[in-house]
């Protein structure tokens, strides 16, 4: 498993990874969660998990699809082990208010959960959430640069950013995002009530100054398109 930054670094390589209709939605309108990945592209995800010190989503990620975060192969967690680390990364989630659901099903499987939250709600949450996961501080305004010198000071080298959309372009617009992974799934939703992958703001990366494609791959039916989005990122 390859580390881009270590321990004692500024910050993680931050490694975006979402999926997304063609025409830009992350999800429909239903109650129920859209799914958009087939199963080549759910492994290819799982390859990226099993390379990263932790994975990280928001609080409304957490509501809506009740996510578990751990790895799917035992053969990748057979490996990580093998190699020193963790059987699965460290799984964290992004929450102002630490008002997350205890009984979510990320809290009850697996080990090494942060939960990040804004420094007046730190004690409630960490009387409701102390024995399932690790409260920490991110500052009297959540800021993810406060999180990620956090996380850098844990030993996490390399990060995965899974959504959701709110999250995702909050690490865009503060060009804190070294890579981006975007699976395009073959089919459209056509609801503005939607989710979409990134919100308004205003990106480092414009007409003026276009990001990096480095690649292009095929996941079944799906297309992954491959973005450096910093100088740290494999060309």
């Amino acid at each position: 498993m390859q580390r881009q930054a270590g321990a004692g670094a500024e910050r993680p390589y931050v490694l975006l990874s979402c999926a997304m209709s063609l025409d830009g939605y992350i999800d429909d309108a239903s109650p129920s969660r859209l799914r958009l990945s087939g199963e080549q592209d759910l492994d290819r995800v799982d390859e990226l998990r099993a390379s990263c010190d932790a994975i990280m989503i928001g609080a409304g990620t957490l509501r809506a699809d009740d996510p578990v975060l751990m790895l799917r192969s035992p053969q990748r967690r057979a490996a990580r082990v093998a190699s020193g680390h963790r059987p699965d990364p460290v799984r964290i989630v992004i929450s102002a208010s630490g008002k997350v659901d205890r009984a979510a099903r990320l809290f009850g499987t697996g080990q090494d959960r942060i939960v990040y939250v804004a420094s007046a709600a730190v004690a409630a949450a960490a009387d409701r959430l102390g024995d399932v996961a690790i409260v920490a501080d991110s500052g009297p305004q959540p800021r993810l640069e406060t999180v990620l010198s956090d996380l850098a000071g844990r030993g996490v080298g390399r990060l995965m950013v899974e959504g959701g959309g709110s999250l995702l372009t909050q690490f865009l617009t503060a060009g804190l995002a070294d890579e981006l992974q975007l699976a395009i799934a073959p089919f459209f939703v056509g609801d503005p009530r939607a989710p979409r992958f990134a919100g308004p703001g205003e990106y480092p990366w414009n007409p003026r100054r276009r990001a990096v494609l480095t690649g292009v791959s095929r996941a079944g039916d799906m297309a992954v398109l491959h973005y450096a989005l910093s100088g740290r990122a494999p060309a």
